[in-house]
């Protein structure tokens, strides 16, 4: 830590950006001005993500502007984890800042970010206060999913932490470390560990258009975030058939002695009927959940690359070589 008070690190910032052509002319020179503030090495990483729009000819005029600015044109729409991914691989920086393309991470929030990494946090990750931008509906489900995959896990995901944060080059090295295919970085910056703390920060408007991440984005990245760190699915599959059969049990019993007892002939076609398609759901949705998990270790074992990269234009930071023994 007295290290890192009288160091001025380089610094590398990943945005992935999908369809951000209008938002990216203004959003780009302004973080370069707020980290040019803070160490004289910085670089800008922007990561398109197959975007559809003017992003690739508008990032060609900055690159040339700009010769701390890198561009990587992913091959195709691969989504925001693995856009993340490729841009935390390409950074150099001792101190690695994520952003989004939008506009709405506050760029005078760095300087307190940066304090924070100097005074021993290896992680500094930004907690909004409002989601004034979402439906009612979407901030219930997001509530909801952090108790879900939060409940029983020794890896505590916070709530209302999105990708916004500082992080110290070592966190970065090891979560370059981690090869799986479905990605939930949310908790894979909480697996890694580290020393980490909070800031509040309020989100700004967007800087252009509407969010190209809707409900059923967020539902897929919840799903794929659920079964990627949590086994509270299989568990509740567990306690299900568990309490099933001591009813199932139970109504045996109760009917044996109606019968033998007080020799009442139970009817039992409609209680067949009814019993047989519960019972059937059940073990339809089981097999459901089971399929999920499945399904993402089919895609793990298969080991395709979380992105392809079609093209890299800018400098950015000088490669760093590995130390030679």
């Amino acid at each position: 830590m007295s290290t890192r008070q009288t160091l001025t690190p380089s610094i590398s910032c990943v945005i992935p950006a999908y369809n951000e052509a209008r938002s990216l002319g203004a959003l780009v020179p302004a973080i370069l001005t707020a980290l040019a503030r803070l160490s004289p090495q910085v670089e800008v990483i922007i990561v398109d993500d197959g975007s559809r729009d003017d992003t690739a000819a508008v990032m060609h005029t900055l690159c040339a502007q700009f010769p701390q600015l890198m561009y990587l044109k992913l091959s195709r729409n691969f989504g925001k984890e693995p856009a993340l991914t490729a841009g935390i691989d390409a950074a150099q920086g001792d101190v690695v800042i994520l952003m989004d393309g939008d506009g709405q991470h506050p760029v005078s929030l760095l300087p307190d970010m940066l304090a924070k990494w100097r005074a021993g946090a290896d992680v500094v990750y930004a907690v909004r206060q409002t989601r004034s931008d979402q439906s009612g509906l979407q901030i219930r489900l997001t509530a909801w999913f952090y108790k879900l995959v939060n409940l029983g896990n020794r890896v505590q995901i916070p709530a209302n932490a999105g990708d916004f944060r500082l992080m110290d080059r070592q966190v970065v090295d090891a979560l370059r470390r981690l090869t799986e295919r479905n990605r939930f970085m949310k908790g894979l910056y909480a697996w890694v560990g580290f020393n980490s703390t909070a800031i509040d920060y309020q989100p700004l408007p967007r800087a252009d258009g509407r969010s190209n991440f809707g409900l059923m984005g967020s539902l897929s990245l919840a799903l794929t975030g659920i079964l990627a760190f949590s086994i509270a699915p299989l568990r509740a599959l567990t306690l299900t058939g568990l309490m099933l059969s001591v009813v199932a049990l139970g109504y045996g019993l109760w009917v044996v002695g109606e019968y033998f007892v007080l020799g009442i002939d139970v009817p039992g076609y409609a209680t067949i009927v009814v019993g047989m398609m519960f019972f059937s759901g059940i073990q339809l949705l089981s097999i459901g959940i089971l399929a999920e998990y499945v399904g993402r270790i089919y895609e793990e074992v298969k080991q395709r690359p979380n992105y392809l990269v079609s093209q890299r234009l800018g400098q950015g930071l000088p490669l760093q070589l590995p130390d030679q023994a």
